[in-house]
C-alpha cells in the first residue's frame, strides 16, 4: 500500500465529512465506562468504548429479576474481565450510574460470582433509556444467596464508571 492510501485510509478511519460537518471517532464509538483506582501505587484511568467492551469475551445467562416480570436473557462481559483488561484490583469498586447514583460493589462479588456488564437485554442493544449502556447483573437463579436486596441493590443500571478502591 503506497502513502497516500494509508493516509487517505488513516484519515477515514478518524473522522467523515457530509456538508461540513465532520463526525470523529470518539463520536462514532464513544466511551461508556470509565474504571479509576486512584488508590493503587500507580493511580490508573481507563476508558472503554462499546466495541473495547465487546471484544472482551461475552457471557449470556438467563435470570429472573425483581424488574421485570419474565425471566431475562443478558449478554455482556464478566466483570473480572473487564477489570482485569483494566489491570485493576482492590477491595470495593463504588459503582456509578449516569444520573450519579452509586452502589459499593465488594471487589470479591467479581470473582465469586459471574456478575456481567450486560450490553444487550433479550438480543436488544442496552441504551439510557433501557437501563443502558450497561447494567451490572448477578445470575440471581444460580445461586439462593444472590436473590437478595444486597445484591440488587449493587445491580446498578445505566453504569458509567467504576471507582476501585
Amino acid at each position: 500500500m503506497n502513502l497516500s492510501t494509508r493516509c487517505a485510509r488513516l484519515a477515514l478511519a478518524f473522522s467523515v465529512s457530509w456538508s461540513g460537518i465532520t463526525v470523529t471517532q470518539a463520536q462514532v464509538d464513544p466511551v461508556v465506562l470509565t474504571i479509576n483506582a486512584p488508590a493503587a501505587a500507580a493511580p490508573s484511568v481507563v476508558t472503554f468504548n462499546m466495541k473495547r467492551i465487546k471484544s472482551l469475551p461475552q457471557r449470556t445467562f438467563v435470570t429472573k429479576t425483581p424488574w421485570y416480570k419474565d425471566p431475562v436473557k443478558f449478554t455482556g462481559p464478566l466483570l473480572r474481565d473487564v477489570l482485569a483488561a483494566a489491570k485493576v484490583k482492590g477491595d470495593v469498586i463504588n459503582a456509578v450510574a449516569l444520573d450519579d447514583y452509586q452502589a459499593k460493589i465488594p471487589f470479591s462479588d467479581a470473582t465469586d460470582y459471574d456478575v456481567i456488564l450486560a450490553h444487550q437485554m433479550d438480543g436488544k442493544t442496552l441504551t439510557a433509556k433501557d437501563k443502558g449502556p450497561l447494567f451490572v447483573v448477578y445470575p440471581y437463579d444460580s445461586k439462593a444467596e444472590l436473590q437478595a436486596v444486597r445484591f440488587y441493590e449493587r445491580s446498578i443500571w445505566q453504569l458509567k464508571a467504576l471507582r476501585v478502591e
